[in-house]
């Protein structure tokens, strides 16, 4: 049974659970009490599980021994990537308590601006148990981390209170452009404070709250979109969207001159949402890359599309219908749309339903040069005289939640969307 703070005495090490009015554990008691770095991170980090009787974990001294490699040659951009499904080396993932230690050492090193990537400052600890314990952390560190601009937080058991600290922290912060909650249950709750908070947040470029248990999400996110004029990119995948929901998305899309990348796959949209998404395309000028995989938008829906493409929309720069339940005559229509779209440049049609016609379009479209071999999903190969099309490892996000055992892991045939719509160097 947890103790109440008030019965929790000054030795006890168990974090509590709920981090909106979460007492600060003895292990993080007052941030002064705590050692100023005097040498490099892994010795600081030492000295800071000694002191507050935390176990030392191997995998991130392993870390910061390479940041502080990277110190000493006198790199710019320092890397901190904690992430807990690294497969070259054995792992044991970060806690609350782990995070608490990391965050101070983020927020007191003089030397370390947290970057990811090589180049640019963010925080990645994916795949942990930071939980919402550890996330209040995460929210005191933006709030006084002011070179810190990319956080990835996913899958981190986070609930609702700690997707509520997170939104609250980032109504001030003036510096993250890029997070990502996916597949932390914040709940409708959690969601709700999100959609608040990007009606006032004006620096956030990239959000991420995909698998997050939001259901009727549509409601407050499209009022944030009415609202928000700097979010770049918005990842919405398994929110139970369906057809009235896509309604209310493209309703707010009409007013918004900001988003260039919206995901919506993974959810419940068919041929009458396309006829909303279809008329949106007419007219706006910001949309580059729409992402509808894993819907069954089926060739009705795929027509209405590839009309707006043909005739009207010149913008948009690339689109996947994977698995979507589309015959011959939708993914023919949408092969004819580039023909006369000059802008169109990536299309994915992989796990829908292939005719000899269809075959043979996307064959003609990458024999001509019009469709790029890394800029779709499917590759010809003739057997007997007949057209035949294999899936090849290209898409908008193939490496979105892993990374690849050899080869390059952030190529942009694999990861087209982020090529195409950039929002700071490698972020």
């Amino acid at each position: 049974m947890q103790r109440s703070p008030q019965q929790a005495g000054p030795e006890s090490r168990t974090p509590p659970s709920a981090p909106s009015t979460t007492p600060t554990p003895a292990w993080a008691a007052a941030d002064c009490s705590a050692a100023e770095p005097i040498g490099g991170l892994q010795e600081y980090y030492y000295e800071l599980c000694m002191e507050k009787s935390q176990e030392i974990k191997p995998f991130i001294l392993h870390i910061l021994q390479e940041v502080d490699e990277e110190i000493e040659k006198g790199l710019v951009g320092i890397t901190l990537n904690v992430a807990g499904n690294c497969h070259l080396m054995p792992v044991e993932r970060v806690t609350g308590e782990d995070f608490w230690i990391l965050c101070r050492i983020l927020k007191n090193n003089p030397y370390i601006n947290a970057s990811i990537h090589l180049c640019s400052s963010g925080l990645d600890v994916r795949y942990n148990l930071i939980s919402d314990v550890g996330v209040s952390y995460a929210a005191k560190l933006l709030q006084k981390q002011h070179n810190l601009i990319y956080l990835n937080l996913m899958f981190n058991d986070i609930g609702p209170e700690g997707g509520e600290l997170i939104a609250k922290a980032l109504h001030k912060n003036t510096t993250l452009k890029h997070l990502r909650m996916t597949g932390n249950k914040i709940e409708n709750k959690g969601g709700m404070f999100f959609a608040a908070m990007l009606q006032i947040n004006s620096s956030l470029e990239k959000l991420d709250v995909g698998d997050c248990d939001l259901e009727e999400s549509t409601v407050h996110l499209g009022h944030m979109l009415k609202e928000n004029q700097c979010l770049v990119e918005l990842h919405m995948c398994k929110h139970d969207i369906k057809n009235c929901g896509m309604k209310q998305l493209c309703d707010a899309l009409y007013l918004n001159r900001s988003l260039r990348y919206l995901d919506v796959s993974c959810n419940k949209i068919t041929q009458d949402g396309m006829v909303c998404l279809a008329n949106v395309l007419k007219s706006n000028t910001t949309l580059e890359v729409i992402d509808l995989s894993f819907n069954r938008i089926e060739n009705a829906g795929a027509n209405y599309l590839s009309d707006a493409l043909a005739s009207h929309n010149r913008t948009l720069k690339a689109l996947s219908v994977v698995s979507n339940n589309i015959e011959g005559e939708g993914l023919v229509a949408l092969s004819q749309s580039m023909k006369t779209n000059p802008t169109l440049s990536n299309i994915y049609i992989w796990g829908n339903k292939f005719d000899e016609a269809t075959r043979v379009a996307y064959s003609d479209l990458i024999h001509m040069g019009r469709l790029k071999s890394d800029n779709t999903d499917v590759e010809p190969f003739v057997v007997d005289g007949h057209v035949y099309l294999a899936e090849v490892s290209n898409g908008l996000k193939r490496h979105y939640y892993w990374t690849p055992g050899y080869g390059e892991a952030c190529s942009p045939s694999s990861n087209a969307g982020f090529t195409l719509v950039p929002v700071g160097q490698y972020l």
